[in-house]
């Protein structure tokens, strides 16, 4: 059974109990590691001058302690793999409708590779594959 590196145990720590819920599930039957949790405003900066984020400092899910987006990839790490990423982002969307369900966790996911969540996942301007992100619904 996969379990986090303490790297990966670290960064979710960081996150919103939600999310440890939920990826905590995860990794129980599909390995991954955590990239981020909490991202504060030098880096939020930095990705928004970079490109890698459409949102300045504080506006960013990841910006609030408890982060309320986590940055997680599929182990072994392949950044090219896009099918991978999307069957992960459907387990991932799946435990958290389930746990949502029965009333173990108050929001839902939304993820970086589908953000008007209409299940096309070539329909985005911007990708941010290993991006979720709480909602409530």
């Amino acid at each position: 059974m996969p379990s986090y590196s303490d790297k990966s145990s670290s960064k979710l720590s960081t996150c919103h109990p939600d999310l440890q819920r939920i990826f905590g599930f995860v990794i129980s039957f599909f390995d991954h590691s955590i990239i981020e949790g909490h991202r504060g405003q030098e880096a939020q900066d930095r990705f928004f001058a970079e490109g890698k984020s459409k949102v300045k400092f504080p506006n960013g899910k990841h910006n609030s302690y408890p982060s309320m987006a986590v940055d997680a990839a599929p182990w072994p790490i392949d950044w090219r793999d896009r099918e991978r990423f999307s069957l992960f982002a459907g387990v991932v969307i799946g435990v958290a409708e389930y746990l949502y369900a029965c009333g173990e966790i108050e929001h839902l996911v939304r993820w970086g590779g589908d953000w008007d969540m209409d299940t096309e996942v070539v329909d985005n301007s911007f990708d941010d594959l290993p991006h979720f992100e709480l909602y409530r619904p």
